[in-house]
């Protein structure tokens, strides 16, 4: 049996004291998630077929993002750009899941991205998106909870 790394996928998750109608609107609204994550601001709702965009302070320049699956208010599929891809388009595939918990009032938000090639370029893609999803869920939980940008001033 062969142990060879091929490909390179990570997943994040966190748990956020909101319902999960309401966490995944402020993912899938490019007003609310330009408030927390999108610190250049995001273009269109995250809806197949929209012509969505990201931009971030810490990586200018405005990045497709093109979605293949919204299922409201559980699932979201997107794929964009990834430097070291392993997909034969240069793409990676991002996955959000949105799980009610703790009888409604709690939502398990899951993110997995893949694939990166099993390279020194690939890992470093991949862990460069991992710190990015874990910050993003973070700062989704102070912007769902609180009300807070946790990303204000952080990258410039």
């Amino acid at each position: 049996m062969s142990t060879e790394l091929t490909e390179l996928h990570f997943t994040v998750s966190g748990r956020i004291a909101r319902p999960v109608a309401e966490v995944y609107e402020a993912v899938a609204d490019p007003a609310q998630l330009s408030q927390y994550f999108t610190t250049g601001g995001a273009r269109g709702r995250l809806e197949p077929g929209a012509e969505v965009t990201w931009d971030f302070a810490d990586f200018p320049g405005r990045f497709p993002v093109n979605v293949v699956e919204a299922d409201p208010p559980r699932r979201i599929v997107i794929r964009w750009e990834g430097i070291a891809a392993a997909s034969d388009d240069g793409m990676t595939t991002t996955t959000f899941e949105f799980e009610p918990i703790d009888e409604g009032t709690r939502t398990l938000v899951t993110i997995t991205e893949s694939s990166w090639q099993a390279t020194a370029d690939g890992a470093k893609s991949a862990f460069g998106n991992c710190e990015g999803w874990t910050g993003m869920l973070a700062a989704l939980k102070m912007w769902v909870e609180h009300g807070i940008n946790l990303r204000e001033g952080f990258y410039r």
